[in-house]
């Protein structure tokens, strides 16, 4: 039996998340007219303390909208190191919205004056012009960090002091929120768009979804449209999203104890290093010699780990990972 730990997008619909998209109630979404998406929108606009959201079907389409809402081309962003806008979307910042990045701070997290340092001078008309401030929580390649409480809130407060427009990629706030204890509106607060994700930790095929004020949502509609994400019949999808809504997101705390234990367990491994404050959600990172090699003989195993740089393993809990697939992991890496 294989134990997938490579992501936790790997999950598949269980039987009543099937029945719940296939008796979705469903109409032409582009006219406006599927209920089903009416009613995930208006809950992740409710649950997100926004205006409106719109759906979509991916991550990447989110963050691109959300880009083109709120730039022009050849509009700089600032983001944290290693950013997904930045280095997951296949260059879609540049090819479709025209932007560029300005990195600031280290890990993936910076607060206010390391966002002052990253921006370009408006008195430099010969630079491109600082637009937006991105921010990502939780934190994929920083080993899904949850930004501290009052932090991202400064830097967003910051942004918007100077004019900026604020964007939080928010892929895994659902489990940010479940780290924290708070509410996710209280995440999303600070910003002008959030991003979420109902196929991360929450157990959806496929769909996320973008929120804002009503005027960016009315933006984000059209980009959506140019970028091919307008379906039609989209209920059946948002079908799935409004079931892991309901019945998937309060267990996330449980992926994150799982990670925990996998955390303490690789620990005590011998040639790996691993920080274990940074393992504060679902998603454990550790350092080895050879991570490509680590992960293939794991694989042999019957353990699959992704090699995000030559030297470091990622592994996430979700769903279909309990604590005796934990103890089965750390026998099959004991062996490496």
């Amino acid at each position: 039996m294989t134990i997938d730990l490579r992501s936790d997008t790997v999950t598949r619909p269980d039987d009543a998340m099937r029945r719940a998209m296939a008796s979705a109630e469903v109409g032409d979404d582009i006219y406006g007219e599927d209920p089903s998406a009416r009613r995930l929108e208006e809950e992740v606009a409710e649950r997100l303390g926004k205006e409106a959201a719109l759906f979509v079907p991916s991550g990447t389409m989110g963050n691109q909208v959300a880009l083109l809402v709120h730039c022009r081309p050849g509009d700089d962003v600032v983001v944290g190191e290693d950013a997904h806008c930045m280095l997951y979307e296949s260059g879609a910042a540049a090819a479709i919205a025209g932007v560029q990045f300005s990195i600031a701070g280290q890990g993936g997290l910076f607060d206010v004056a390391e966002l002052e340092a990253a921006l370009r001078p408006a008195s430099a008309y010969y630079m491109p012009r600082t637009r937006l401030v991105a921010l990502e929580d939780t934190h994929n390649r920083g080993g899904g960090i949850v930004w501290p409480a009052g932090q991202a809130a400064r830097v967003a407060d910051r942004a918007k002091a100077l004019g900026l427009g604020t964007h939080l990629d928010g892929a895994r706030l659902w489990n940010a929120a479940a780290a924290r204890g708070v509410a996710p509106a209280e995440i999303a607060a600070p910003f002008d768009t959030v991003s979420v994700c109902f196929s991360k930790g929450l157990g959806a095929p496929v769909g996320s979804a973008i929120a804002g004020s009503r005027a960016a949502i009315d933006e984000a509609r059209r980009a959506r449209k140019m970028l091919g994400g307008a379906m039609r019949q989209v209920g059946v999808l948002c079908a799935a999203a409004l079931h892991a809504l309901e019945h998937n997101l309060a267990r996330l705390p449980e992926d994150h104890a799982t990670a925990r234990r996998l955390a303490e367990g690789v620990a005590a491994l011998d040639g790996v290093s691993i920080a274990l404050d940074a393992v504060q959600t679902n998603i454990v990172c550790f350092e080895v010699a050879d991570a490509h090699d680590f992960v293939e003989r794991a694989r042999a195993r019957g353990v699959w780990l992704n090699a995000m740089t030559p030297t470091t393993v990622r592994a996430v809990t979700h769903l279909h990972i309990g604590e005796a697939d934990i103890d089965r992991v750390l026998e099959a890496l004991a062996g490496n």
